[in-house]
């Protein structure tokens, strides 16, 4: 697994979410982002993605899954906030986002 475990400072969380500028930081402690698709399927497909790279970094998002849309929640359950390793995987679920456009 990539990036550190220790919780983040506040000014660790700021610099970490600039280059994540799509997620948005909740009561500093979660990093949320929605996702529409245009039907079920495509959601599906994405959920899926994201569930492989979130086995290969052994680090579990929250993933909501509706019809043309999923919400994911990354952050650190074991101390309920954000580590570094929370922006790397969100870095990379952005990256499986890109790689679909």
């Amino acid at each position: 697994m990539a990036g550190s475990r220790k919780l983040s400072t506040a000014d660790e969380v700021h610099t970490h979410a600039a280059r994540t500028p799509h997620w948005k930081v909740v009561e500093g402690k979660k990093l949320v982002r929605s996702y529409t698709f245009p039907d079920f399927q495509s959601g599906l497909h994405f959920v899926n993605r994201v569930g492989a790279i979130a086995e290969e970094q052994g680090h579990h998002p929250d993933i909501l899954l509706a019809w043309g849309k999923a919400e994911v929640t990354i952050y650190t359950h074991k101390i309920n906030g954000l580590t570094e390793s929370d922006f790397v995987l969100a870095a990379k679920i952005d990256r499986v986002v890109q790689g679909a456009t």
